[in-house]
């Protein structure tokens, strides 16, 4: 891949010996390792450049997508969430969980591929690739969002029917408080507890996601960048994006755990 297919044989041991890839694999991933420790993710084959400075490069336009994915996830998944516990299997309660069902079921590719049909070219309102507008990151950050609606919808039904049947609720109607205060001031608050912590980690997921994501809508993203190097064999890419995916996933675990803590007073005194 680096030197080309009529590459010879003098240049390819040429090229493995310069790229250390004569060595055995534990002492590569040691040199690796080290150089992690001082900053230092290596050069990538593909583009000729630190792969760190590719990544910073990417980041901006996966950061966009994915806190756009997460706000319509939060947004939907919560207003269908506290629709459904109103009137547990109600018509609107079958809906939301039809609709979360459904949003699990249909693969990002494929309802990718549909939003650009759709609304990219048989009703064309969007653009269907780049980056430069607001305007193409509307279908992807809706299809992004779409994956992780199911978990904060059934999570937020299932803390609101929970909710709603306690004791201090019941007080509260017996005392005259209005429907929407009760909703919102108290049930609302108690019931988003183990929202929290989903959420957060499904910012980290966005980042693995945006992998098909952002390659069916042509985002220059991180996402895409992981796409291109694992086509490519573009081992320090790869690692580095591996590596740090993971850092990103487990500071969002922490995080979510960490609010979970301060938001609810119970957890903090265990």
């Amino acid at each position: 891949m680096i030197a080309g297919e009529d590459a010879d044989r003098q240049t390819i041991e040429e090229l493995r010996a310069q790229y250390q890839l004569d060595r055995p694999l534990y002492i590569r991933y040691g040199v690796w390792i080290g150089g992690v420790v001082q900053g230092d993710f290596g050069n990538s084959y593909y583009w000729k450049k630190p792969v760190l400075d590719l990544f910073i490069e990417r980041a901006p336009v996966t950061l966009t997508l994915g806190f756009s994915a997460l706000f319509i996830a939060i947004v939907v998944g919560l207003i269908l969430g506290v629709l459904a516990a109103l009137k547990p299997n109600g018509w609107l309660d079958r809906f939301a969980l039809s609709f979360g069902t459904a949003a699990q079921a249909v693969p990002n590719f494929w309802l990718g591929l549909m939003f650009i049909i759709f609304f990219g070219v048989m009703f064309p309102i969007f653009p269907v690739s780049g980056d430069t507008t607001w305007k193409h990151f509307v279908m992807p950050s809706i299809v992004l969002g779409m994956s992780s609606v199911p978990q904060i919808l059934r999570l937020t039904r299932a803390g609101m029917i929970d909710v709603l049947a306690s004791d201090y609720i019941r007080t509260a109607r017996a005392k005259g408080f209005r429907s929407p205060d009760i909703l919102l001031k108290h049930a609302l608050r108690n019931a988003l507890l183990p929202v929290v912590s989903v959420i957060a980690i499904q910012f980290g997921y966005k980042f693995a996601g945006s992998v098909i994501t952002e390659s069916v809508f042509a985002l220059n993203g991180i996402g895409r960048l992981a796409y291109q190097s694992i086509l490519g064999a573009d081992i320090p890419t790869v690692q580095m994006l591996v590596f740090l995916f993971a850092i990103i996933f487990i500071l969002m675990t922490i995080l979510g755990e960490i609010l979970n803590a301060w938001l609810d007073p119970r957890i903090r005194v265990e």
